[in-house]
């Protein structure tokens, strides 16, 4: 049996330092005197006194470092707990949302997914909509830690291709995991700090800047208004795609950006094959809008713009139904969704790099089929790919859209029709937001769906935002034989 203290240890630690930062929406509270500072304050003494007891209770287990079965416990365990806590002033505020409705929201906000089950939000506390926007945050520098750190460790779903890169920032390896953390938190802050500057700039409220700042670097798509970004339509949309393009970019590169070395950013492969989709995407709805639809070409464009590049990096937001622009314009948006940002950044779903991988494992075989007698390897910014890493690519795709068909399946079994079952399984999975059809499409909220989906839903957003593997490896006997 694993000893269970070192993990337990660090979760009790991470638990107390949420229940400290649920002051922030507690100082809110008294700033707008919207008389609901008791709900942070009960929420906080509580997480506070679970975390630090916990951490007390296993102190006494901890050791120099964590064995890979603790490491994988530790992964899924405090994305499993911090949403747990983190919905507790939900279900204790004024509202009373139920345990599933909270639960269900703070785990789209630490898993960054931005599926919501609020409604009435421009009538909502502003501690609640500020907390909201903090749990995307968190869930944002914490995904991107767990990536550049953990996940290649770990050997999940060809991450091990970064294992060396991403500790490579200086020319130098980086000794500790919490100087990569202590990099990419000030790069975070500062793009988060800029980011609401400029909404700022641009004429959005002070404290709606502050939120969808927040959930704008993290890739979330928590909005403090039920129009979501909608209500800030014009400059703001174009401003707003900028950064969430940031914010779906490796953060090593910023680190080497910051170090004095700007070349791996723009060498990068992952990028300009991101950027270079985006940017026909974008071309497409462009003239799609202006011949199908009818629209005008700055506005056709901006929405394209800002629509596409939220889908893509799985933010979430939307500026207008894109619905009503076709069935062709929602066939794209569904497959868009399944691509996702770059590897070691805040977006979400398949990533960039898998495709990459897949393409040339593809490209290979093909030529080894018309050359039989010819040489060929698969490779990834000119780097030879190993068998190990195309075997747990392989196997990624095969398992998320396996998961895929099987969630959808388990949401059809509760009641759901075909279209909002299958597209909540792919947002939900891919940490996307919005999903299609009227009741949870961009225009539509997840509110009205019966508790066994919102369950459902709220484990496969856990699946998918640690990409699939390091859940379902627990569920192994290999796992726990050791």
């Amino acid at each position: 049996m694993y000893d269970m203290r070192p993990v337990g240890y660090v979760i009790g630690l991470l638990v107390l330092v949420l229940g400290v930062t649920m002051l922030v929406p507690l100082g809110a509270e008294f700033y707008y005197d919207t008389g609901n500072w008791w709900v942070f304050f009960e929420s906080a003494v509580l997480t506070m006194l679970v975390g630090a007891l916990s951490a007390l209770a296993c102190a006494n287990g901890v050791g120099p470092r964590l064995s890979i079965q603790q490491t994988f416990l530790l992964t899924t365990g405090v994305w499993l707990m911090l949403p747990i806590f983190g919905a507790l002033p939900f279900v204790l505020g004024p509202e009373g949302e139920r345990f599933v409705d909270g639960v269900f929201e703070a785990m789209s906000g630490m898993t960054t997914t931005g599926s919501t089950v609020f409604t009435g939000l421009d009538d909502r506390p502003a501690g609640i909509l500020l907390w909201r926007g903090m749990l995307q945050w968190f869930g944002g520098v914490g995904i991107i830690v767990v990536a550049m750190v953990f996940l290649p460790e770990l050997r999940v779903g060809g991450m091990q291709i970064f294992r060396s890169e991403a500790f490579d920032t200086m020319g130098k390896i980086l000794p500790r995991a919490g100087e990569i953390a202590q990099q990419i938190s000030v790069i975070y802050v500062g793009l988060t700090v800029i980011c609401a500057l400029c909404y700022r700039a641009l004429g959005m409220p002070a404290f709606e800047a502050t939120v969808h700042a927040m959930t704008t670097i993290s890739t979330g798509g928590f909005s403090t208004t039920d129009a979501s970004f909608g209500a800030f339509q014009g400059p703001m949309e174009y401003a707003a795609a900028v950064f969430m393009i940031l914010a779906s970019l490796p953060f090593v590169r910023y680190v080497q950006l910051v170090a004095g070395t700007a070349r791996p950013l723009f060498v990068d492969s992952q990028v300009r094959a991101y950027l270079g989709t985006i940017l026909a995407l974008v071309v497409f709805f462009s003239i799609y809008r202006l011949v199908a639809n009818g629209d005008h070409l700055e506005h056709g464009a901006r929405e394209a713009v800002f629509n596409v590049t939220s889908i893509i990096s799985g933010t979430g937001f939307s500026s207008t139904d894109y619905q009503l622009w076709g069935g062709t314009a929602v066939v794209i948006f569904f497959f868009i969704g399944l691509i996702g940002g770059c590897a070691g950044s805040t977006a979400c779903s398949i990533k960039v790099f898998r495709y990459q991988l897949l393409m040339a494992s593809i490209s290979t075989q093909l030529r080894r089929l018309y050359a039989p007698h010819g040489v060929f390897e698969p490779r990834f910014e000119g780097r030879k790919v190993s068998e190990e890493v195309l075997s747990s690519v392989m196997a990624f795709f095969v398992l998320f859209f396996v998961s895929l068909g099987v969630v959808a399946m388990l949401l059809g079994l509760t009641g759901l029709d075909f279209i909002t079952s299958v597209s909540g399984a792919a947002t939900a999975l891919a940490n996307i937001g919005p999903g299609l059809g009227t009741e949870i499409g961009p225009a539509g909220t997840f509110t009205n769906l019966n508790d066994t989906a919102k369950w459902v839903l709220t484990a496969a957003m856990l699946l998918g935002r640690l990409e699939l593997m390091a859940v379902f490896v627990l569920f192994t006997t290999q796992f726990w034989r050791g």
